[in-house]
């Protein structure tokens, strides 16, 4: 659709996530082995046939930006069609992003050239399929002036979220952040309308919206100020997600947290899991490193030698399991998994070696590190928590690039 003009918004710290985003925003954090976050939603936008996308960048965006454009070069420039990374370029005052609204307001110079009719504004930073066109038919259908993606969700939730609350024709009446007593969804009392970050204004209403808000003295946020202002003024819809997951519970994630980024990668090892990623109808692209293919090698004997396996994991390519142990874990490219060395419950990122008769278990090991010899990670969380990111959970996170050496050896 050439009268929709998308911007991404992937300029945050994702500071729950650190020390994942110590080097990185969080749209640029890997996910699922070979893909970044932001890959799933610059996917939804190439399956929905948007054609004209700007990610807006700002915090230490130097991988995200370097991503976009070796992975993301794939629109056609001569007709008009682009994904192209756009940096905070301080046009209309000296300071940085402000927050979500101030961010699309800076770069309202984006559509001075295209005059688009609509503007599609999504988060970078969430794992879920969605066809955006469905959005743009409803919010013809009810002649909006915004429409907002909206989540059913259980209603005891609803502290965690921007909830809204609809009538019977789905028309936004009140928007609050994080309410404690949130209005349910018309008739089923057990669920609430949680805000998506998903929202798609007619341009001209958004322009509008923008430099009034820009005047005041607020967050200058879409939940908190630009949706709560337009009720009442304008028309406002909910537009309820219809998943493109096709399973049966809808599935959108923000995986905002440690814990949460580490159940949601493996949860993609299962059987079945919910986050389907094989669905060759809906494929999320990503840069394809030129990687060998991964190998498996030395078989174990009869005397017990060595075995190098993987069993429900996620192993990219250049991977080499040398005569180790992988389970139920995601290894991203070129990992070495090294002699007698077992790996359990974890997600190893890029250019990772773990070292002969390593023990490692429950575990995220972000790129470039090298575990010594005979070290164990995830067993003994005192001695962990001296020297990584332990979770309250029990979760070990290793900084990328952390040099490490042979005194962490608490096999004795």
């Amino acid at each position: 659709m050439q009268n929709i003009f998308t911007m991404v918004l992937a300029g945050g710290r994702g500071e729950r996530l650190h020390p994942l985003t110590e080097h990185r925003a969080k749209p640029a954090v890997p996910f699922g082995g070979k893909y970044r976050i932001i890959d799933f939603t610059l996917s939804n936008c190439l399956n929905s046939g948007l054609r004209k996308v700007a990610v807006l960048i700002q915090y230490k965006s130097h991988s995200l930006d370097r991503h976009i454009r070796t992975g993301w070069d794939v629109y056609n420039a001569e007709l008009g069609e682009y994904i192209a990374s756009i940096p905070p370029q301080q046009r209309i005052s000296e300071e940085w992003y402000r927050g979500t609204a101030d961010a699309v307001y800076q770069n309202l110079f984006l559509l001075d050239t295209d005059q688009p009719e609509y503007v599609l504004v999504l988060a970078g930073d969430h794992i879920y399929k969605m066809n955006y066109m469905e959005m743009f038919h409803w919010l013809i259908a009810k002649s909006a002036d915004v429409v907002v993606g909206a989540l059913d969700i259980p209603i005891e939730e609803s502290k965690r979220f921007g909830i809204m609350s609809v009538d019977e024709d789905f028309a936004v009446q009140e928007f609050n952040e994080k309410p404690s007593n949130a209005t349910h969804i018309p008739g089923d009392p057990s669920k609430a309308f949680a805000s998506m970050g998903i929202y798609l204004f007619r341009a001209k209403s958004l322009r509008e919206e923008l430099i009034a808000d820009a005047q005041e003295n607020t967050a200058h946020d879409f939940g908190r100020n630009i949706i709560p202002r337009m009720i009442g003024s304008r028309r406002v819809y909910a537009f309820n997600f219809q998943d493109a997951n096709k399973k049966a519970v809808k599935y959108w994630r923000d995986i905002g947290t440690l814990d949460a980024y580490w159940e949601a990668n493996l949860d993609l090892v299962a059987v079945d899991p919910l986050f389907n990623l094989y669905d060759q109808q809906w494929p999320i692209r990503t840069y394809q490193g030129q990687f060998p293919p991964a190998k498996f090698v030395f078989a174990q004997d009869y005397q017990g030698g060595r075995m190098g396996v993987a069993l429900d994991s996620i192993v990219c390519g250049g991977c080499i399991i040398a005569g180790g142990r992988v389970q139920t874990s995601v290894l991203s490219p070129n990992v070495r998994v090294q002699d007698h060395a077992d790996v359990r419950e974890s997600v190893i990122m890029e250019n990772v070696v773990i070292g002969e008769q390593c023990r490692i278990r429950r575990a995220i090991i972000d790129k470039d590190v090298s575990i010594p010899p005979k070290t164990e990670i995830g067993y003994d969380l005192a001695a962990d928590a001296q020297r990584f990111k332990v979770t309250e959970s029990g979760l070990v996170v290793i900084s990328k690039g952390m040099k490490l050496n042979a005194s962490l050896d608490t096999s004795g």
